[in-house]
């Protein structure tokens, strides 16, 4: 089961002597649209070889402003093909019109399915570090194609290089480094949400933890189903009691020297989920392989952290399982013992995923954390809120929401604060358990977080990220985003990290 690799990438002051396919961009000025990365003897040529200016053809064979649209051109040098992709207008080029362009343009490329795989050139007039790096993960993110399981032999890869004209000097090398660590983290994480359920549930998914660690500097611990019953990991057990393939709670902890602040992650694995005996529809449940993309995304994450060798602790946990019905599931009315003794009133077996991170988050405490994040598939309700594009904050500390949405701004990802007040808490109340799992109809993401929140200390800054939205694209793709897993949240973790170090 093993992720896809990124393609080879390097940032260069010139472009390569030739490449497969030279990507450039199309904006909108003042006074019509011009074309960026072309540079005058690619102009010329193109204008000796086709008896008109390279605008012009470009424009006769369709190309057009608008962000991310993609239109191929025969080329005079340098490049097989040209593939001049919209960057808008040109006043609003940021990093993310970047990243997303750069994105559409390689997608289409891997479309090509050129033999050998493509060596392809970005040249999107990126000057400068940050907009560099954005048209490079851009185009990383974009090359992404979920291999499907199948008795022929895999395809190979679409594309095998990506060079970024940029001209950055000694920092090329560093940059590119860091974009292909977090690519790869992004990628890996897409590849374990797009599994499907047979192949990954939650024994299987703590051996793909225990690989990730494998040879690097991260220590990792599993606990399978006697530890987590000697333990005393009543969400665990309640939810994956349902299902012959029993929980696991993984434990990845990362101790670099140096390092003064400890982040903890939590992500919820629930491997694939039913709805349990409040049974899902049955069209609901079909994309339910993606309800594990927050312990995806803090196990990736983790991991790219440790490759950067980043100067910050990080203990992270992912909490596995799966939700099914049977004789021996779990049922509304319950009351259940989470990881050390708080009981809880089980409302509805299908909101299982707060259950699994509250065992996580109580035994988190123990660690001591300067920071705690949570990641979660967690509520519908996050989503029509929101949207399916952007992923909600709820908090008990505004530094953190503010680290977050700091992170998440430098990175191009898209998080929306929600209110976390005293009416989410007290609907939380029971009169047969210290509190209830769910609240009422109203505010379904505030009652959830208010729920995880009484598994936090008192005094920790502590901040949930719902990724129920983002984290999987049933739609069509769309910039560097992929239909299917997305690897949502992975690349503000890593830059939420990096700002701590």
């Amino acid at each position: 089961m093993t992720a896809p690799a990124i393609p080879q990438l390097q940032l260069s002051p010139t472009p390569p002597r030739s490449s497969d396919i030279l990507v450039v961009g199309l904006v909108e000025a003042p006074d019509g649209p011009q074309l960026v990365g072309a540079d005058k003897n690619l102009v010329a040529a193109t204008a000796k070889r086709f008896g008109r200016p390279l605008l012009d053809l470009a424009t006769e064979l369709g190309a057009r402003t608008g962000v991310g649209q993609v239109t191929l051109v025969p080329a005079a040098q340098s490049a097989a093909r040209l593939a001049v992709v919209g960057l808008g207008p040109v006043e609003r080029v940021t990093p993310e019109v970047l990243r997303r362009a750069a994105g559409s343009a390689l997608r289409t490329v891997a479309g090509l399915g050129l033999e050998g795989g493509a060596a392809v050139t970005v040249d999107l007039g990126t000057a400068e570090a940050e907009t560099a790096q954005a048209a490079a993960e851009g185009a990383l993110l974009g090359s992404y194609r979920h291999q499907p399981i199948s008795s022929e032999d895999p395809d190979p890869a679409a594309v095998r290089s990506v060079t970024v004209v940029a001209d950055l000097g000694r920092r090329a090398g560093e940059l590119a480094e860091v974009v292909g660590v977090v690519c790869q983290a992004v990628l890996r994480a897409r590849h374990w949400v797009n599994l499907p359920p047979n192949l990954l549930y939650p024994e299987t998914f703590a051996e793909e933890a225990r690989a990730l660690a494998r040879g690097t500097r991260l220590a990792v611990e599993v606990l399978d189903e006697a530890a987590l019953t000697k333990g005393g990991y009543g969400g665990l057990l309640a939810v994956g009691g349902g299902s012959a393939r029993g929980p696991r709670l993984v434990r990845l902890s990362y101790r670099p020297r140096g390092a003064t602040t400890h982040l903890v992650l939590v992500g919820k694995g629930i491997t694939f989920d039913s709805g349990g005996l409040n049974l899902k529809p049955g069209d609901s449940m079909y994309t339910m392989k993606c309800d594990m993309a927050g312990a995806a995304a803090v196990l990736a994450a983790t991991r790219a952290v440790a490759d950067l060798g980043l100067k910050v602790s990080i203990t992270c946990y992912a909490a596995m399982a799966e939700n099914l019905p049977s004789s021996s599931a779990y049922r509304p009315s319950d009351v259940l013992t989470i990881y050390g003794g708080t009981t809880v009133e089980n409302a509805n077996t299908d909101a299982e995923g707060r259950l699994v991170m509250a065992d996580a988050l109580a035994r988190s405490q123990e660690d001591e954390p300067d920071l705690v994040l949570d990641v979660a598939t967690l509520t519908g309700a996050c989503m029509v809120a929101l949207g399916d594009r952007i992923a909600g904050v709820m908090s008990n500390d505004d530094e953190a929401v503010a680290r977050v949405l700091d992170a998440a701004e430098v990175t191009g990802e898209e998080f929306w604060e929600l209110p976390l007040t005293d009416q989410f808490r007290e609907g939380l109340d029971s009169s047969v358990a210290d509190v209830k799992s769910s609240g009422g109809r109203l505010g379904g993401a505030m009652s959830a977080a208010a729920f995880l929140e009484r598994f936090v200390a008192e005094g920790t800054p502590w901040a949930h990220l719902d990724i129920a939205g983002p984290a999987f694209n049933s739609g069509k793709p769309w910039g560097h985003v992929p239909e299917g897993g997305t690897g949502a949240a992975v690349r503000t973790l890593v830059q939420l990290a990096r700002s701590l170090a």
